[in-house]
Protein backbone atom coordinates (compact mmCIF):
# COMPACT_ATOMS: atom_id res chain seq x y z
CA UNK A 1 0.00 0.00 0.00
CA UNK A 2 2.97 2.30 0.56
CA UNK A 3 3.69 2.40 -3.18
CA UNK A 4 0.20 3.71 -4.03
CA UNK A 5 0.00 7.38 -4.94
CA UNK A 6 -3.21 9.18 -4.04
CA UNK A 7 -5.49 10.09 -6.95
CA UNK A 8 -6.95 13.58 -6.63
CA UNK A 9 -8.35 13.93 -10.16
CA UNK A 10 -9.23 11.86 -13.22
CA UNK A 11 -8.78 12.51 -16.93
CA UNK A 12 -11.70 11.62 -19.20
CA UNK A 13 -10.27 10.74 -22.61
CA UNK A 14 -13.28 9.05 -24.24
CA UNK A 15 -13.39 9.63 -28.03
CA UNK A 16 -10.33 11.89 -27.73
CA UNK A 17 -8.72 9.70 -30.39
CA UNK A 18 -10.99 11.52 -32.85
CA UNK A 19 -9.96 15.20 -32.40
CA UNK A 20 -11.63 16.19 -35.66
CA UNK A 21 -15.01 15.15 -34.19
CA UNK A 22 -14.77 17.10 -30.92
CA UNK A 23 -16.49 20.26 -32.22
CA UNK A 24 -19.20 18.25 -33.99
CA UNK A 25 -19.83 16.19 -30.87
CA UNK A 26 -20.00 19.37 -28.77
CA UNK A 27 -22.63 20.95 -31.06
CA UNK A 28 -24.62 17.70 -31.35
CA UNK A 29 -24.68 17.04 -27.58
CA UNK A 30 -25.51 20.68 -26.84
CA UNK A 31 -28.51 20.61 -29.19
CA UNK A 32 -29.72 17.31 -27.76
CA UNK A 33 -29.29 18.62 -24.20
CA UNK A 34 -31.40 21.69 -24.99
CA UNK A 35 -34.08 19.43 -26.50
CA UNK A 36 -33.98 17.26 -23.35
CA UNK A 37 -34.43 20.27 -21.06
CA UNK A 38 -37.16 21.84 -23.18
CA UNK A 39 -39.07 18.64 -23.99
CA UNK A 40 -39.07 17.15 -20.51
CA UNK A 41 -39.79 20.50 -18.81
CA UNK A 42 -42.73 21.02 -21.17
CA UNK A 43 -44.06 17.54 -20.41
CA UNK A 44 -43.82 18.14 -16.63
CA UNK A 45 -45.54 21.53 -16.98
CA UNK A 46 -48.37 20.07 -19.05
CA UNK A 47 -49.03 17.23 -16.61
CA UNK A 48 -49.21 19.76 -13.75
CA UNK A 49 -51.39 22.37 -15.48
CA UNK A 50 -53.93 20.08 -17.17
CA UNK A 51 -56.23 18.45 -14.60
CA UNK A 52 -57.17 15.71 -17.08
CA UNK A 53 -53.60 14.44 -16.85
CA UNK A 54 -53.67 14.05 -13.05
CA UNK A 55 -53.60 10.26 -13.36
CA UNK A 56 -51.09 7.59 -12.28
CA UNK A 57 -49.77 7.24 -15.84
CA UNK A 58 -48.87 10.92 -16.15
CA UNK A 59 -47.61 11.04 -12.57
CA UNK A 60 -45.07 8.35 -13.49
CA UNK A 61 -44.36 10.12 -16.78
CA UNK A 62 -43.64 13.35 -14.89
CA UNK A 63 -41.25 11.43 -12.64
CA UNK A 64 -39.53 10.00 -15.71
CA UNK A 65 -39.15 13.45 -17.27
CA UNK A 66 -37.74 14.94 -14.05
CA UNK A 67 -35.39 11.98 -13.76
CA UNK A 68 -34.14 12.47 -17.34
CA UNK A 69 -33.44 16.16 -16.71
CA UNK A 70 -31.40 15.37 -13.57
CA UNK A 71 -29.67 12.38 -15.18
CA UNK A 72 -28.44 14.30 -18.21
CA UNK A 73 -27.56 17.39 -16.16
CA UNK A 74 -25.19 15.27 -14.09
CA UNK A 75 -23.07 14.34 -17.10
CA UNK A 76 -23.72 16.34 -20.28
CA UNK A 77 -22.46 19.78 -19.07
CA UNK A 78 -19.20 18.17 -17.95
CA UNK A 79 -19.05 16.26 -21.23
CA UNK A 80 -19.44 19.49 -23.21
CA UNK A 81 -16.55 21.03 -21.27
CA UNK A 82 -14.40 17.99 -22.03
CA UNK A 83 -15.09 18.22 -25.76
CA UNK A 84 -13.76 21.80 -25.90
CA UNK A 85 -11.03 21.59 -23.27
CA UNK A 86 -7.45 20.49 -23.74
CA UNK A 87 -7.16 19.43 -20.10
CA UNK A 88 -9.99 16.92 -19.81
CA UNK A 89 -9.91 16.52 -16.02
CA UNK A 90 -12.45 16.11 -13.25
CA UNK A 91 -11.78 16.11 -9.51
CA UNK A 92 -11.99 12.90 -7.47
CA UNK A 93 -15.01 14.23 -5.56
CA UNK A 94 -16.63 15.48 -8.77
CA UNK A 95 -16.17 12.07 -10.36
CA UNK A 96 -17.71 10.31 -7.35
CA UNK A 97 -20.65 12.76 -7.35
CA UNK A 98 -21.23 12.28 -11.07
CA UNK A 99 -21.15 8.51 -10.66
CA UNK A 100 -23.54 8.37 -7.71
CA UNK A 101 -26.08 10.65 -9.43
CA UNK A 102 -25.98 9.03 -12.87
CA UNK A 103 -25.95 5.45 -11.52
CA UNK A 104 -28.72 6.25 -9.04
CA UNK A 105 -30.97 7.87 -11.62
CA UNK A 106 -30.27 5.14 -14.18
CA UNK A 107 -31.18 2.47 -11.61
CA UNK A 108 -34.32 4.40 -10.69
CA UNK A 109 -35.40 4.53 -14.33
CA UNK A 110 -35.08 0.73 -14.59
CA UNK A 111 -37.55 0.28 -11.73
CA UNK A 112 -39.79 3.15 -12.85
CA UNK A 113 -40.27 1.69 -16.34
CA UNK A 114 -41.37 -1.61 -14.78
CA UNK A 115 -43.80 0.28 -12.53
CA UNK A 116 -45.20 2.08 -15.58
CA UNK A 117 -45.71 -1.30 -17.30
CA UNK A 118 -47.70 -2.52 -14.28
CA UNK A 119 -49.80 0.65 -14.42
CA UNK A 120 -50.63 -0.05 -18.09
CA UNK A 121 -51.42 -3.66 -17.23
CA UNK A 122 -53.84 -2.58 -14.48
CA UNK A 123 -55.47 0.05 -16.74
CA UNK A 124 -56.02 -2.24 -19.74
CA UNK A 125 -56.55 -5.66 -18.12
CA UNK A 126 -58.65 -4.42 -15.18
CA UNK A 127 -60.26 -1.16 -16.38
CA UNK A 128 -63.22 -1.28 -13.99
CA UNK A 129 -61.05 -1.89 -10.91
CA UNK A 130 -58.20 0.38 -12.10
CA UNK A 131 -59.12 3.41 -9.89
CA UNK A 132 -59.19 1.11 -6.85
CA UNK A 133 -56.00 -0.78 -7.72
CA UNK A 134 -53.93 2.28 -8.65
CA UNK A 135 -55.07 4.59 -5.87
CA UNK A 136 -53.04 7.66 -4.99
CA UNK A 137 -51.34 6.06 -1.96
CA UNK A 138 -50.16 3.07 -4.01
CA UNK A 139 -48.78 4.91 -7.04
CA UNK A 140 -47.01 7.53 -4.91
CA UNK A 141 -45.41 4.76 -2.84
CA UNK A 142 -44.38 2.92 -6.02
CA UNK A 143 -42.66 6.03 -7.34
CA UNK A 144 -40.95 6.73 -4.01
CA UNK A 145 -39.66 3.16 -3.73
CA UNK A 146 -38.31 3.38 -7.28
CA UNK A 147 -36.20 6.35 -6.23
CA UNK A 148 -35.15 4.71 -2.94
CA UNK A 149 -34.03 1.46 -4.59
CA UNK A 150 -32.07 3.35 -7.25
CA UNK A 151 -30.35 5.61 -4.72
CA UNK A 152 -29.42 2.77 -2.35
CA UNK A 153 -27.91 0.74 -5.21
CA UNK A 154 -25.97 3.78 -6.42
CA UNK A 155 -24.60 4.71 -2.99
CA UNK A 156 -23.51 1.14 -2.30
CA UNK A 157 -21.72 0.65 -5.61
CA UNK A 158 -20.14 4.12 -5.66
CA UNK A 159 -18.75 3.87 -2.11
CA UNK A 160 -17.37 0.37 -2.73
CA UNK A 161 -15.68 1.62 -5.91
CA UNK A 162 -14.24 4.91 -4.69
CA UNK A 163 -12.59 3.40 -1.58
CA UNK A 164 -10.49 1.08 -3.75
CA UNK A 165 -6.83 1.95 -4.53
CA UNK A 166 -6.21 3.37 -8.02
CA UNK A 167 -2.40 3.20 -7.78
CA UNK A 168 -1.95 6.57 -9.47
CA UNK A 169 -3.76 5.42 -12.62
CA UNK A 170 -6.22 8.22 -13.27
CA UNK A 171 -6.97 8.12 -17.02
CA UNK A 172 -10.60 7.05 -17.61
CA UNK A 173 -11.13 5.84 -21.15
CA UNK A 174 -14.73 7.03 -21.25
CA UNK A 175 -16.80 10.20 -21.66
CA UNK A 176 -18.04 10.20 -18.06
CA UNK A 177 -17.15 8.67 -14.69
CA UNK A 178 -18.84 5.42 -15.60
CA UNK A 179 -18.41 2.67 -13.03
CA UNK A 180 -17.22 0.00 -15.50
CA UNK A 181 -14.55 2.33 -16.88
CA UNK A 182 -13.44 3.34 -13.38
CA UNK A 183 -13.09 -0.24 -12.15
CA UNK A 184 -10.54 -0.87 -14.91
CA UNK A 185 -8.18 1.55 -13.10
CA UNK A 186 -8.30 -0.30 -9.78
CA UNK A 187 -5.15 -2.23 -8.87
CA UNK A 188 -6.66 -4.54 -6.25
CA UNK A 189 -9.20 -7.35 -6.16
CA UNK A 190 -12.58 -6.20 -7.49
CA UNK A 191 -14.38 -9.55 -7.25
CA UNK A 192 -16.77 -8.17 -4.60
CA UNK A 193 -17.60 -5.18 -6.80
CA UNK A 194 -18.20 -7.43 -9.80
CA UNK A 195 -20.45 -9.70 -7.74
CA UNK A 196 -22.53 -6.79 -6.42
CA UNK A 197 -22.75 -5.26 -9.90
CA UNK A 198 -23.89 -8.58 -11.37
CA UNK A 199 -26.56 -9.01 -8.71
CA UNK A 200 -27.68 -5.38 -9.20
CA UNK A 201 -27.82 -5.88 -12.98
CA UNK A 202 -30.02 -8.93 -12.56
CA UNK A 203 -32.29 -7.27 -9.98
CA UNK A 204 -32.54 -3.87 -11.72
CA UNK A 205 -32.26 -4.85 -15.40
CA UNK A 206 -33.23 -8.47 -16.00
CA UNK A 207 -36.04 -8.82 -13.42
CA UNK A 208 -37.84 -5.54 -14.37
CA UNK A 209 -37.49 -6.43 -18.05
CA UNK A 210 -39.08 -9.84 -17.42
CA UNK A 211 -41.90 -8.19 -15.48
CA UNK A 212 -42.44 -5.76 -18.37
CA UNK A 213 -42.45 -8.66 -20.84
CA UNK A 214 -45.03 -10.62 -18.81
CA UNK A 215 -47.17 -7.49 -18.36
CA UNK A 216 -47.23 -6.88 -22.09
CA UNK A 217 -48.24 -10.47 -22.82
CA UNK A 218 -51.37 -9.90 -20.70
CA UNK A 219 -51.83 -6.40 -22.16
CA UNK A 220 -51.66 -7.65 -25.75
CA UNK A 221 -54.11 -10.43 -24.95
CA UNK A 222 -56.56 -7.91 -23.46
CA UNK A 223 -56.18 -5.43 -26.34
CA UNK A 224 -57.02 -8.11 -28.91
CA UNK A 225 -60.26 -8.82 -27.02
CA UNK A 226 -61.40 -5.16 -27.17
CA UNK A 227 -64.38 -4.94 -29.53
CA UNK A 228 -64.01 -1.23 -30.34
CA UNK A 229 -61.47 -0.39 -33.04
CA UNK A 230 -60.99 3.05 -31.47
CA UNK A 231 -60.38 1.46 -28.07
CA UNK A 232 -57.78 -0.91 -29.52
CA UNK A 233 -56.07 1.97 -31.29
CA UNK A 234 -55.90 4.08 -28.12
CA UNK A 235 -54.54 1.18 -26.07
CA UNK A 236 -51.93 0.32 -28.69
CA UNK A 237 -50.88 3.99 -28.95
CA UNK A 238 -50.34 4.36 -25.20
CA UNK A 239 -48.51 1.05 -24.81
CA UNK A 240 -46.37 1.40 -27.94
CA UNK A 241 -44.93 4.68 -26.61
CA UNK A 242 -43.89 3.04 -23.34
CA UNK A 243 -42.62 -0.07 -25.13
CA UNK A 244 -40.46 2.04 -27.47
CA UNK A 245 -38.82 3.78 -24.50
CA UNK A 246 -38.27 0.39 -22.80
CA UNK A 247 -36.55 -1.07 -25.86
CA UNK A 248 -34.28 1.96 -26.29
CA UNK A 249 -33.27 2.17 -22.63
CA UNK A 250 -33.01 -1.49 -21.70
CA UNK A 251 -31.42 -2.45 -25.02
CA UNK A 252 -28.48 -0.10 -24.55
CA UNK A 253 -28.20 -0.75 -20.78
CA UNK A 254 -28.19 -4.54 -21.20
CA UNK A 255 -25.57 -4.29 -23.93
CA UNK A 256 -23.42 -2.14 -21.66
CA UNK A 257 -23.67 -4.08 -18.40
CA UNK A 258 -24.47 -7.67 -19.37
CA UNK A 259 -22.31 -8.28 -22.46
CA UNK A 260 -19.22 -10.54 -22.34
CA UNK A 261 -15.87 -8.84 -21.80
CA UNK A 262 -13.99 -7.89 -24.95
CA UNK A 263 -10.96 -5.73 -25.55
CA UNK A 264 -12.38 -4.53 -28.85
CA UNK A 265 -15.48 -2.76 -27.49
CA UNK A 266 -14.02 0.56 -26.24
CA UNK A 267 -15.49 2.75 -28.98
CA UNK A 268 -18.80 0.89 -28.96
CA UNK A 269 -19.04 1.31 -25.16
CA UNK A 270 -18.67 5.08 -25.53
CA UNK A 271 -21.28 5.23 -28.30
CA UNK A 272 -23.69 3.08 -26.27
CA UNK A 273 -23.01 5.35 -23.30
CA UNK A 274 -24.07 8.32 -25.42
CA UNK A 275 -27.16 6.38 -26.52
CA UNK A 276 -28.68 5.75 -23.10
CA UNK A 277 -27.12 8.86 -21.55
CA UNK A 278 -28.19 11.43 -24.14
CA UNK A 279 -30.28 10.05 -27.01
CA UNK A 280 -32.87 8.10 -24.96
CA UNK A 281 -33.69 10.99 -22.55
CA UNK A 282 -34.09 13.24 -25.60
CA UNK A 283 -36.47 10.83 -27.34
CA UNK A 284 -38.64 10.10 -24.27
CA UNK A 285 -40.77 13.30 -24.34
CA UNK A 286 -40.92 13.22 -28.14
CA UNK A 287 -42.19 9.63 -28.18
CA UNK A 288 -44.77 10.20 -25.45
CA UNK A 289 -46.05 13.49 -26.86
CA UNK A 290 -46.21 12.51 -30.54
CA UNK A 291 -47.89 9.15 -29.84
CA UNK A 292 -50.28 10.41 -27.17
CA UNK A 293 -53.52 12.14 -28.13
CA UNK A 294 -54.19 13.42 -24.59
CA UNK A 295 -50.80 15.15 -24.40
CA UNK A 296 -51.27 16.81 -27.80
CA UNK A 297 -54.74 18.03 -26.80
CA UNK A 298 -53.35 19.39 -23.53
CA UNK A 299 -50.63 21.28 -25.41
CA UNK A 300 -53.20 22.80 -27.78
CA UNK A 301 -55.42 23.80 -24.86
CA UNK A 302 -52.61 25.51 -22.95
CA UNK A 303 -51.25 27.26 -26.06
CA UNK A 304 -54.68 28.49 -27.13
CA UNK A 305 -55.34 29.81 -23.61
CA UNK A 306 -52.08 31.75 -23.51
CA UNK A 307 -52.54 33.07 -27.06
CA UNK A 308 -56.01 34.31 -26.08
CA UNK A 309 -54.58 36.11 -23.04
CA UNK A 310 -51.87 37.74 -25.18
CA UNK A 311 -54.49 39.03 -27.63
CA UNK A 312 -56.43 40.58 -24.75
Amino acid sequence: MGNYSAVTEFFLVGLSQYPELQLSLFVLCLIMYMIILLGNSLLITITILDSRLHTPMYFFLGNLSFLDICYTSSSIPQMLIMFMSERKSISFLGCALQMVISLGLGSTECVLLAVMAYDRYAAICNPLRYPIIMNRVLYVHMAVWSWVIGCVNSLLQTVLTMVLPFCGNNVIDHLTCEILALLKLVCSDISMNVLIMTVASIVLLVVPLLLIFVSYIFILSSILRINSAEGRKKAFSTCSAHLTVVILFYGSALFMYMKPKSKYTKASDEIIGLSYGVVTPMLNPIIYSLRNKEVKEAVKKILSKHLHLWKI
